[in-house]
């Protein structure tokens, strides 16, 4: 008896004292675009049922192995095409400290040689949501106002007749069918329509074995595509990465990478977060985590651009949601100019920001005159 309530107390304990796990502790949809890496990472080899599907997955992904400074997941899962996505969850909101970013999310992006700008960088948008059923936001990264960008791009994938004649790419032996998987798009440049190739080196069926569906489509923001051959012969292809901002798009974000030590500045921002129009949201928290492959292109025998995400940690998991400071409309921890701002936009209709600062049930002109004189005063 004795040891039973030693045992029940130990372990009343540990839960007293347990911390936040920094970790993916939960997958809660995953849905790659097709691709030449999917039914293979993770491995489906027949349909499977949505819960065996995320059990896969959560196997892949969730926690990590600590061996000094590095993070390793216990492996990796590919996103497929454009818009493919996967959604997960740590065991705790992750916070917004200020100044500070929050949040790794790991990739398996690598520097080809010689090439000072990236190598292979397939970049992924992360969305965030506190429901799951939304709203969500995007974590805009250094691309997100570049024109070239194209937001609400909408892209459909058809089934494929896994019995048709192939048609192989006379230029490029590893080509094996150019006419794979067709796809149209609503987009405003060239990418109209096209087709995910298939390659020699992946000959298992690209379209996910436990989607029932013909066709599938996916909605999110476009990113320019990254990739050009340059060695002229069809062998040397590079994508090369942008600023800051996405999964699986530098090195510095890869597979097995280092956590951040003091001083560094590496990963993801909730400040980044904004609202479909591109306003900036005040986010505190988020719960929920969505990681997109943002790019729709294919570069020969390389094969299509998908994003592969390796795990995540959360950079201080028991930090605590501040307290709301009255005013503080922006939730940057002050009263300033640029809350008054903000209200007024808010009166605009331009965001849809929460900025009753009075407490009348309503925005208007007295709560910026009670901003006015709270700054004043």
């Amino acid at each position: 008896m004795k040891k039973i309530l030693s045992f029940v107390l130990m372990a009343v304990a540990l839960t007293l004292g347990a911390e936040n796990m920094p970790y993916i502790t939960r997958i809660h949809d995953f849905m790659p675009a097709p691709g030449q890496f999917v039914n293979r990472v993770p491995m489906i080899t027949k349909p499977v049922s949505h819960d065996e599907l995320l059990k896969t997955v959560s196997n892949s992904i969730c926690g990590y192995v600590e061996d000094g400074d590095t993070v390793i997941a216990n492996s990796m899962v590919s996103l497929g095409s454009f818009g493919g996505y996967i959604v997960f969850s740590f065991d705790h909101p992750v916070v917004n400290v200020k100044g500070e970013y929050d949040l790794q999310i790991f990739g398996n992006g690598f520097a080809a040689d010689g090439v000072s700008s990236g190598g292979c960088s397939e970049p992924g948008i992360v969305m965030v949501a506190n429901d799951l059923g939304g709203p969500w936001y995007e974590l805009a990264g250094s691309e997100y106002n570049n024109p070239r960008v194209q937001h609400h791009f909408t892209v459909t994938y058809y089934k494929p007749n896994e019995n048709k004649s192939p048609v192989p790419d006379p230029d490029d032996s590893a080509v094996t069918d150019k006419e794979y998987i067709r796809w149209t798009s609503n987009s405003t440049d060239s990418l109209t329509e096209g087709y995910v190739e298939r390659n020699s080196f992946n000959r298992q069926s690209y379209w996910p074995l436990w989607f029932e569906g013909d066709s599938m489509t996916f909605t999110g923001t476009k990113l320019p595509c990254n990739a050009s051959e340059i060695s002229g012969e069809g062998t040397y292809w590079v994508q090369r990465c942008y600023d800051w901002g996405y999964v699986d798009n530098r090195s510095d974000y890869k597979w097995n990478g280092t956590k951040p030590k003091d001083g560094q500045n590496k990963g993801f921002d909730l400040d980044w977060a904004v609202y479909d129009n591109g306003v900036h949201v005040n986010l505190k928290q988020a719960r929920y985590f969505k990681v997109y492959t943002a790019v729709l292109q294919t570069c020969g025998w390389i094969g299509e651009t998908s994003t592969e995400v390796a795990g995540a940690i959360d950079l201080h998991p028991n930090a605590e949601v501040q307290p709301d400071v009255k005013g503080d409309v922006t939730g940057d921890g002050r009263v300033d100019i640029a809350d008054v701002n903000a209200v007024i936009n808010a009166i605009l209709g331009i965001t849809e920001l929460k900025a009753d600062v009075t407490g009348d049930g309503r925005t208007d002109i007295a709560d910026v005159n009670a901003l006015i004189n709270t700054i004043l005063n």
